[in-house]
């Protein structure tokens, strides 16, 4: 590899990097600047040439790119998440399928004068949506678990069928015409559903009897899990060409279906990779586009766009929900949220090479008709869809409450504590006694472990976003530590300390991994705290002010008040630890338990 080839990889998983930061920043899917960062790099800078950078492999990696992607996306698609919608997503890949894709097609063909063998293509392009838009878009709107779901599986899966659908119509348009256009088609989509299936649900069935089985190593599993989907990605593309986008999608829902497989690293470790894949492909195709040919499609192209926008998805949704439990304003929602992603892109792509290469001169027009409905979709729906979702109160709450492991005194005070400052609370404890108490106080609670298979189904963590592990039980505080850390970001995670801090080999043993940030001050245990709130201590909340300011507080309240919680002007949250990362202002409200007697540990 030549130096320049270096240089520009380098460049292009930096810029990647920054744009994912710049849309974590702004709460707006990354895709969006991944795409402006992909055409300034490329045709408007002429830093980024992906044709000279990977040659002839750059659409097998493309191809193994989406592959992982879609695979890490139907690992999350599981039977059980979706009881009472499985119409409605059945509706959506077939009925809403076909309704886009017609729409598309007749809107191509009377504004641009694409031919109607690259007018139906085109429509075929655009019934997906796909998990790389999809699932990042879902975090920054948060639509009710109901739509949520939905869109999920509907990204994951129009993905093969929509590649199905184009490559039936490619068939068609080189076995030149109707008889044999047909009869070819119909071979080539029994062959992709026969032989994808088939290797999907094998690989997915064997790679889970291994894993059930421990036969790898821990440390493996990843590295297997990589490895086994590309295997049956290119022996399904081998035998039919296209077929291993649905094998790879029907054996992540194999894995996630299956009883007894602990999926949560290699999900970990797909995310991340995704993420890395997505950054850069989304940077490789926007490279390659030609700005000339995207800026000629003028009006005409932004009127597909808004018949896309406005009537195709709309009627596809409306038609698919007909008749589900699903409410107006659930409806209306989904019928706005429709992205076009990553598939689209690489498709439209390859498809384009090889018809010019047949003499469809307009087919050169694909990838910029492509690109202008993925950005315009994108920057359209990122924008507006949580907006929109709020306005129709069918938006989950900020995820600003706290999941608190432990019903005791102590975490029923702190609880009660944040539930009069306006903050959701859930207790969990498995001593009934305990819960039982708590629900009496006005406090949501959940008897059982919290780690356990049926919190994970009835558990109900909407609007929670923090977990303080308060219980007596250092295990079960760890554990419940551990569990949740994919749910939760690592720094909302929080556990008192169960014994008085030493040094050496003690304060060693009683450390776990992945057992959370500490709670409050050093030498705070839950003895010393519980001690102190049985004896009668409360917790008071404190407004400061610019003559009241926060060392003031500290002074005023040296010894004798524990600050616990800081709520700034915003109304957003901290957790006091021994080494907190925020300053209270003019303005906050400081939570502290309240005590008669200087604070010291107690053992």
């Amino acid at each position: 590899m030549n130096e320049h080839a270096v240089v520009a990889l380098s460049i292009t998983l930096l810029a990647g990097m920054g744009c994912q930061w710049i849309a974590w920043r702004l709460r707006l899917p990354a895709i969006l600047f991944l795409l402006l960062c992909g055409i300034l790099l490329g045709p408007m800078m002429n830093w980024l040439d992906p044709n000279r950078l990977f040659g002839s492999l750059l659409f097998p990696f493309i191809s193994l790119a989406v592959a992982v992607i879609l695979f890490e996306g139907s690992l999350t698609l599981k039977f059980k998440d979706i009881p009472g919608l499985e119409k409605v997503i059945r509706n959506l890949i077939t009925l809403g399928v076909f309704v886009t894709w017609l729409i598309t097609a007749l809107a191509v063909r009377w504004l641009l004068f694409f031919s109607w063998e690259i007018s139906f293509l085109f429509g075929a392009l655009m019934v997906v949506t796909g998990p790389t838009v999809i699932v990042p878009m879902l975090r920054t709107v948060r639509p009710r678990e109901n739509v949520a779901h939905i869109l999920r599986w509907e990204g994951i899966l129009t993905d093969p069928i929509g590649a199905t659908l184009a490559i039936l119509v490619y068939e068609f348009i080189v076995s030149g015409g109707t008889a044999g256009g047909f009869q070819s088609g119909a071979v080539v989509f029994l062959k992709i559903i026969a032989i994808g299936g088939f290797f999907g649900a094998l690989g997915g069935y064997l790679f889970g009897i291994v894993l059930r089985r421990h036969m790898l190593p821990r440390y493996l599993h990843n590295f297997a899990a990589l490895a086994t989907v590309c295997a049956v990605f290119a022996l399904s593309n081998t035998l039919e060409a296209e077929s291993g986008l649905l094998s790879v999608t029907v054996m992540g829902i194999c894995l996630a279906n299956m009883k007894g497989l602990e999926l949560e690293d290699i999900l970990d470790f797909k995310e991340s990779l995704s993420i890395l894949l997505i950054s850069m492909l989304f940077i490789i195709l926007a490279a390659r586009i030609n700005l000339n040919a995207f800026i000629a499609l003028g009006w005409p192209g932004l009127a597909v766009l808004g018949i896309i926008q406005f009537l195709a998805r709309p009627l596809n949704a409306q038609l698919s929900a007909l008749g589900s439990k699903l409410i107006p304003t659930e409806r209306h929602l989904l019928a706005w949220i429709a992205p076009r992603g990553i598939v689209a892109a690489a498709i439209s792509a390859l498809f384009a090479i090889k018809l010019e290469g047949i003499g469809y001169q307009d087919a050169s027009q694909l990838v910029p008709l492509t690109f202008m409905v993925i950005i315009g979709t994108v920057l359209l729906q990122s924008t507006t869809a949580g907006l929109i979702a709020k306005w129709l109160k069918v938006r989950e709450p900020e995820p600003r409450g706290f999941l608190i492991i432990g019903a005791n005194t102590l975490a029923q005070t702190i609880a009660k504590a944040l539930q009069d400052n306006g903050f959701r609370v859930v207790v969990t404890d498995p001593n009934w006694d305990y819960i039982a108490e708590a629900k009496m106080n006005g406090l949501p609670a959940y008897w059982g472990n919290p780690a356990s298979e049926h919190a994970e189904r009835h558990l109900d963590l909407t609007g929670i976003g923090h977990l303080i592990a308060v219980s007596p039980n250092i295990e079960l505080n760890a554990l419940s530590a551990h569990y949740y850390r994919l749910e939760f970001e690592k720094k909302r995670i929080y556990a008192v300390g169960n014994h008085p801090p030493k040094n050496g080999n003690a304060e060693k043993k009683s450390a776990f991994k992945y057992g959370g940030r500490h709670l409050f001050r050093e030498d705070m245990t839950y003895q010393t705290l519980n001690r102190y709130v049985t004896g009668g201590a409360d917790i008071h909340t404190t407004l400061l002010t610019d003559e009241f300011s926060y060392e003031d507080y500290l002074q005023q309240h040296r010894n004798t008040r524990l600050p616990l919680f800081a709520i700034d002007d915003n109304e957003n949250i901290h957790v006091f630890t021994p080494d907190p990362q925020f300053s209270p202002a003019s303005g906050w409200k400081i939570l502290a338990l309240s005590i008669d007697a200087p604070i010291k540990a107690v053992d």
